[in-house]
């Protein structure tokens, strides 16, 4: 008989709420599971264990709390301060998927004889038969959609995965849903910034947390010319246009970093375009390895559209060539690969 226990992780939020709810009328035993990873961030505070207990006992499902603060420290901060301290710009979603999520949590299943974990994402899992493997996918939620944040999970435990939400369009459907349960969080807002960065103000968290610190230096262009100075390079991001302090006839964005100078680098927006990234940390889940040149879809950040594209191997490493040059392509963002509404894979851009 197949073993339909599976451990939802409970954010105390709508979505995770409404899954473990449609996991329950589906047939699932379900057991909800929320994540202690930083005291006082927007998801991990009292109110969030309350709100996801409540729901719990009013599904009639048992609910715990497990402690991966020094866990979440090393793996998703340490990784976010590392990022900036290296010129490059992180995405800790997609860190702590892979380490929390689908990482502890998974283990944390495989202990209580869970056979699934589940999680409020909007995306979607499937057999599919012209692939002959179990393949992630982008939900029916349009710009909703969080594939983009999934692709370094485990490629063996996609069959493990259940994502209740996957066929929903809007968060509204959520909502109604559960209005229709009574459940209290149907109204909760969504939160939208970093979870430990509750305020937005991640500079002054990199200055309180780690060896970063405002360190004056020279804005120049991709000549070398010295236009201005700068207070920091963490204080800065590529196509940054304000905050400069620099006056040119045409207007000027920051176009990269050079980390041993401490220099940042400005110029024209024409400057900004790339037509070839490379990718590292690379994680396929649609298939073993890339022969050759392959036409995928592209995104390089949460909120670009795709762009085509044609990808191959270099040694660890996947070249990318777009079929019309990027803007503002940012080193330590993802870089992630569809084909129609399956995930390839993806990595880091370099």
């Amino acid at each position: 008989m197949e073993n339909k226990r599976v451990l939802i992780g409970m954010s105390g939020g709508v979505d995770s709420s409404v899954s473990a709810l449609l996991l329950k009328e589906q047939g699932y035993e379900v057991i909800g599971a929320t994540l202690e990873l930083f005291a006082g961030s927007s998801c991990c505070n009292v109110n969030t264990y309350i709100d996801a207990k409540n729901v719990c006992n009013s599904i009639g499902i048992p609910h715990f709390i497990y402690d991966y603060k020094n866990e979440f420290r090393e793996f998703v901060i340490g990784d976010f301060i590392d990022c900036y301290a290296n010129c490059k710009t992180p995405n800790p979603c997609i860190e702590c998927n892979k380490y929390m999520k689908f990482g502890l949590m998974y283990e944390k299943a495989k202990e209580l004889d869970c056979n699934y974990i589940a999680t409020g994402h909007y995306a979607k899992t499937e057999y599919s038969e012209k692939y002959k493997r179990w393949v992630l996918k982008k939900s029916n939620a349009g710009r909703k959609d969080q594939s983009y944040v999934l692709w370094n999970i485990p490629k063996d435990l996609i069959e493990h995965v259940l994502f209740p939400l996957a066929d929903f369009e809007n968060k509204e459907q959520i909502r109604e849903i559960a209005n229709n349960h009574n459940l209290k969080v149907a109204n909760k807002p969504d939160s939208e910034d970093i979870c430990f960065v509750p305020d937005g103000n991640y500079k002054k968290f990199l200055e309180n947390n780690s060896q970063i610190k405002p360190k004056t230096g020279n804005i120049v262009n991709s000549k070398g010319q010295v236009l201005g100075k700068h207070t920091g390079l963490y204080n800065y991001t590529i196509g940054q246009r304000k905050g400069l302090g620099i006056s040119n006839p045409v207007p000027l964005f920051v176009l990269g970093f050079n980390k041993d100078k401490n220099e940042v680098i400005v110029g024209e927006e024409k400057e900004l375009y790339k037509k070839e990234i490379v990718v590292t940390d690379i994680n396929l889940l649609l298939f073993d390895k890339i022969e050759g040149e392959m036409e995928v879809s592209v995104k390089t950040r949460y909120s670009a559209k795709e762009a085509k594209a044609k990808i191959s191997m270099q040694k660890d490493n996947i070249k990318v060539i777009f079929d019309e040059p990027q803007r503002a392509v940012t080193p330590g963002q993802s870089a992630v690969f569809y084909i129609d509404d399956i995930v390839v894979g993806g990595g880091k851009i370099k």
